[in-house]
Formats: structure tokens, sequence, C-alpha cells
């Protein structure tokens, strides 16, 4: 059996997709029957999501009703005796990493301090001394 040459390949491609040169009133009436088909389901769907919504509303009004009430004014959080806290503001500096006696000695966890930094003995800060300002790269001669 011979196989078929390209141009056969070709001219039968629009039949085995099922593609006509002309369509006739059976095709218009299948697209718009599939059209409305698919109005309908699209309605069914948002009734559907619309019920869905409502369920949860009325869900969540359920709910709420079991819930205990808010708390009254004279069961409000008071302030302490002492007052507001307020914020403490001071000059930090590094905690360096404690050195081993002996290099081949090991830190162990409890050899290490619990912050990364420690109160510093100056406690001025650190203001702008003119010409040391500026970021990295950005041209300046730095701190001369």
């Amino acid at each position: 059996m011979e196989s078929p040459s390209l141009t056969e390949i070709v001219r039968s491609f629009p039949l085995v997709l099922g593609v006509h040169e002309q369509m006739n009133t059976a095709s218009y009436e299948l697209i718009a029957a599939n059209s409305t088909v698919n109005a309908v389901a699209a309605f069914v769907g948002g009734l559907v999501i619309a019920g869905a919504l409502v369920w949860a509303v009325r869900l969540g009004i359920k709910v709420r009703r079991q819930e205990s009430d808010p708390p009254r004014a004279d069961e409000q959080p008071r302030l302490p005796e002492s007052g507001a806290v307020h914020e403490i503001r001071e000059m930090r500096e590094p905690d360096e990493v404690p050195h081993a006696v002996d290099e081949s000695e090991r830190l162990m966890p409890y050899n290490m301090h619990a912050a990364g930094s420690k109160h510093a003995d100056d406690q001025h800060r650190k203001r702008w001394v003119p010409g040391s300002s500026g970021s990295f790269g950005s041209g300046g001669p730095g701190r001369t």
C-alpha cells in the first residue's frame, strides 16, 4: 500500500478536523443552542455562588451570637499604678565574642553573652563631622 502524498494530506486536513467549506443551518442552530446552554449554566453557577455567600453570612451571624459579649468598661485593662511604661534610649556598643584561652578549648553556649551588644560607657550620641559623611561610593573624600 502506498503512503499518501503531502498534497493529499493537506487537502484532507479540514475534513479530519470537521471543518467544512460551507456551514449549514444546522451548524448555526447548534452554535446558538450551545450559547444558550452556556448562558443558562453561567446563571445557575451565579445562583449557586450567591446561595453559598448567603449561607456563609448566616453561619457567621449564628457563630457571633454564640460568642461571649465584649468586655464592659470596668473590665478593660488599666494602666499600672506607676504610670505608662516609657522607652529607654541608650547608646550600645558591640559585645565581642570571648576568646578561648587555649586554641584547643571550645566555646560553649554558656560562655556566650545573651545579646550581641552591651551598654556603652560613652552615652554621648555620635554626631556628624563635616567632610566625613556620604555613603560608600558617593565620590566624597571620606574621613580625612
